[in-house]
């Protein structure tokens, strides 16, 4: 019998954790008077120069609705209508964004298979005998995920020997960086470090996961990428009328670093959930927990039982990984309680 009340806290997805404090008191702020629309207000402009000072003076932001929106409008900027894509097969554009860079921008999506969530340089030179050839689409972008689907997180030297590998050959790399501030905490770098100075030319960067109420943005970290962004934008319609309610979200994490103390106390709890099922009978983990993510494997009744209490999907059912996911306002508390619920379940599962 598990110990805690129905749904204490959800593991599933950092999606759902509720808003900081410190983001709603902006919010807030900002509903005062009115304001021009579209994004001709000070709060969109104090985020601009809050980008460009965290990623480069030459950096633009485009601040948008969801992530899916900022991902193909980001895509839209790199591509060409023959070209294609090339991204880990784990990557959020491949596998949860519904087909959308397909349909809306009719590019070719070629996944790549990998063993932690992370592609290489190697991997990409296998696509490249496609340059050139008139019956296949041409590899024209490489988009990586920051942290990755699997939770791992490229070091700033990874990336940019992607990036100059991939610039090399004429392409250009992609930065799905909706969990941008847990790897670079995780890391314990600064979001320019494994951005910008590492060659990146377009980024996503993800608000809504690291405790804000609804924002992400495109960051073009590459100047000569810029002059169709603000037309894309709106045809992809992500463009806000109230962009004061986005932008100062976004304001508001980087802040004196408000994104870094979210993404840490999330790494955090992250680390010592993984810790705590160590040793466990029958649990193991299936990839190394550097972010705010942990895919154990698990005795399939322990994973029935628990998810009659506890919110976590299930990620590979045939292997018996799940995926639990913890947020800027995960507790102390609740992993312990989750964890004594854990240990519960395993031993059940392991004497039956």
């Amino acid at each position: 019998m598990l110990t805690s009340t129905p749904f204490p806290k959800s593991f599933a997805s950092d999606n759902h954790a509720g808003v900081h404090p410190a983001v709603m008191a902006a919010v807030t702020e900002a509903n005062t008077g009115d304001a021009p629309a579209y994004g001709g207000d000070r709060w969109t402009r104090e985020t601009e120069d809050a980008f460009r000072a965290e990623f480069g003076d030459r950096a633009t932001v485009y601040p948008m609705f969801n992530g899916t929106g900022a991902n193909v409008v980001g895509l839209s900027l790199l591509l060409r209508p023959y070209d294609a894509v090339l991204c880990p097969v784990s990557a959020h554009i491949n596998t949860s964004e519904g087909g959308a860079p397909e349909r809306l921008l009719g590019t070719k999506l070629v996944p790549l298979a990998t063993e932690d969530g992370k592609i290489s340089a190697e991997d990409v030179r296998g696509q490249l005998s496609a340059l050139g050839n008139v019956q296949h689409s041409q590899p024209r972008v490489v988009s990586i995920s920051q942290a990755t689907e699997c939770g791992t997180c490229y070091t700033a030297d990874e990336v940019a020997e992607l990036a100059e590998f991939v610039h090399a050959h004429g392409l250009f790399l992609h930065m799905d960086g909706a969990r941008l501030a847990n790897a670079a905490a995780g890391l314990g770098c600064s979001l320019r470090a494994l951005t910008t100075d590492a060659g990146v030319d377009v980024l996503s960067f993800g608000g809504t996961k690291n405790g804000a109420m609804g924002a992400e943005a495109i960051v073009i970290l590459n100047p000569e990428l810029d002059a169709s962004a603000l037309f894309l934008r709106k045809q992809a319609m992500q463009l806000a009328s109230k962009m004061r309610f986005v932008s100062v979200q976004l304001a508001a994490l980087l802040a004196g670093e408000l994104w870094r103390e979210n993404a840490a106390q999330a790494n955090a709890m992250a680390r010592r959930l993984a810790e705590g099922v160590t040793g466990l009978p029958g649990v193991s983990l299936r990839y190394p927990v550097q972010s705010n993510s942990v895919f154990p494997v698990l005795p399939e009744k322990a994973i029935a039982e628990l998810q009659q209490r506890y919110l976590f999907h299930v990620w590979d059912a045939e292997e018996r990984v799940v995926r639990w996911v913890t947020s800027f306002d995960t507790t102390a508390e609740h992993i312990d309680a989750f964890l004594a619920d854990i240990r519960l379940a395993v031993q059940a599962a392991t004497d039956a």
